[in-house]
């Protein structure tokens, strides 16, 4: 029957993919030398996961709100409103796929991750990652700052990006899915910008 000699004849297709998967799983368990305490690189695992609430979505909500209660300038206001719009965003997003695509952790992921909800269990994409990548993208196009801070927010989303691996908290395609989902979605933020002209009930709020 055509379905056993499909079964039996794999499409070249499936070959690649099957062997793509397999290559991410062999590097991202090599590359997770700080996934324990008796990892090569265990002695860093406490450095890693200081990166990892770096990158962590309630620090940036709770920051980004506190800045809306302080500021008492209509431009700070309308960034901090919109980053805090691309942040919701993005929590939303990153859960629907993940509870879409139901990857699994590694297995040798330790599941002691800074604060965590049900879709957290699953891998793909990395949230952590996809908004490292949103957010560099959204500070470096709205706020005016030295060249070496800006080099300094590009090295700490890829460094919050390569630390997911090195946790065993993701897989490699993960986290660089997850890198450019966050870039992208730093357009949809832009294109739906809220400003006091388009939504002057919610800056009413403020």
């Amino acid at each position: 029957p055509e379905e056993d000699c499909m079964k039996l004849n794999p499409s070249f297709l499936g070959i690649a993919l099957s062997s793509l998967l397999a290559i991410d799983l062999w590097a991202s368990k090599r590359l997770g030398v700080c996934a324990g305490e008796g990892s090569a690189w265990g002695s860093a695992r406490p450095l890693m996961k200081v990166i990892e609430v770096s990158g962590h979505g309630i620090p940036w909500l709770l920051g980004t709100i506190y800045g809306l209660y302080q500021s008492d300038s209509l431009a700070a206001r309308e960034v901090l409103l919109n980053l805090l719009f691309a942040l919701l965003l993005d929590l939303v997003l990153v859960a629907v796929v993940k509870g879409l695509v139901r990857r699994r952790r590694p297995t040798h992921n330790k599941m002691d991750m800074f604060v965590t909800i049900s879709v957290d269990k699953y891998s793909f994409p990395s949230g952590h990652a996809t908004r490292a990548a949103l957010v560099c993208r959204f500070v470096l196009h709205h706020l005016v700052l030295a060249v070496p801070l800006r080099v300094l927010i590009v090295l700490w989303a890829l460094i919050v990006g390569v630390s997911r691996v090195m946790l065993g908290r993701h897989n490699v395609t993960d986290v660089l899915c997850g890198l450019l989902l966050g870039y992208a979605l730093y357009s949809v933020v832009e294109y739906c910008w809220l400003s006091p002209l388009r939504t002057p009930a919610l800056f009413a709020l403020w």
